[in-house]
């Protein structure tokens, strides 16, 4: 049986930093205590990676004097595209870097090893060992927030690529509005929650806090919230279908901001993909169980998986 290990894992986004002191093995981890940071910013410039690596060992040293316990590891994720065999951040178009040798650099500066990954396919993986998608092989565990990713999970291993793998928010579905990405069509110009609330103003003139505001309005009945709540589903759905039709995973899990909404989503995805489904096997779909924790508890799995290989 393999010992129980403690590592830091620091989960990077694009406004707040999350980090964990965290006790484990790979197959189980239990956090200890935890830290939020804003994330460092700069107007012209996004965030630094010498600003990165500078907040992690910031975060490790605070977490490490406050459990009192020698840490033996660190796992760090971000957001954008990532090569995690490299440990190189290849590229961030909100937090600004490019071909960033994250690993090498927290490595150098820790003094401990690191485990460099993505932060949603560092979710779906805690989503697969210690959340929804337990038991399954083939799966997509997919967060639906400001934009639209997904981790892949093929035959019980999460699929990267490179760290092109699971961008499912720039499917082309068909509506031809321009993305930030430079393509047309993207899912996640119609169905993120960022796009849900901008369409729902839009069509309504009413300002949103946010997508959990329009649900609620749908389940007031408001008919702008409607058409645009339906938009969004049928969307999900023709991407699902392209997803299920290529992968055919027995389960997708649903997370971020828009599956607050619970049945509100799940029970009218569901029908859609019923009735664009001909051949293809229909998904089970879930909603994720660990929040947005889920990234720190996917890096501390990286962390806890790197020193058992050692």
């Amino acid at each position: 049986m393999a010992s129980t290990r403690t590592v830091v894992a620091v989960d990077v986004g694009g406004t707040e930093t999350k980090a964990a002191l965290v006790s484990g093995r790979p197959a189980a981890a239990v956090p200890l205590a935890e830290h939020r940071r804003p994330t460092p910013r700069r107007a012209d410039s996004g965030t630094t990676v010498a600003a990165v690596v500078d907040l992690v060992l910031y975060l490790v040293e605070e977490l490490r004097r406050e459990g009192g316990r020698e840490v033996e590891a660190v796992g760090v994720v971000v957001p954008g595209v990532v090569d995690e065999e490299r440990g190189v951040g290849v590229y961030s178009a909100n937090l600004g870097w490019r071909d960033a040798p994250f690993a090498e650099l927290l490595t150098a500066r820790t003094g401990l090893p690191t485990a460099f990954g993505h932060d949603v396919r560092a979710g779906g993986l805690a989503e697969l060992r210690l959340g929804a998608a337990r038991g399954h092989r083939d799966a997509l565990i997919m967060p639906i927030g400001t934009g639209i990713a997904a981790a892949i999970v093929v035959g019980g291993r999460v699929h990267s690529a490179g760290g092109y793998a699971g961008e499912l928010g720039h499917i082309d579905i068909g509506h031809g509005e321009p993305c930030g990405c430079g393509q047309r069509g993207c899912l996640e110009r119609v169905a993120s929650s960022a796009a849900i609330a901008r369409r729902y103003t839009r069509r309504s003139g009413r300002e949103v806090r946010g997508a959990v505001d329009v649900a609620e309005a749908v389940r007031a009945g408001d008919q702008d919230a409607v058409a645009v709540w339906e938009e969004a589903v049928t969307a999900l759905g023709k991407a699902l279908v392209l997803a299920c039709t290529i992968l055919g995973p027995e389960v997708v899990v649903l997370g971020g901001g828009l599956a607050l909404a619970r049945e509100l989503l799940t029970e009218p995805l569901g029908r859609r993909l019923n009735e664009l489904m001909t051949f293809q096997r229909p998904p089970e779909l879930r909603l994720a169980e660990l929040g947005d924790g889920a990234g720190r508890l996917g890096a501390a799995l990286l962390a806890l998986d790197l020193l058992e290989a050692r």
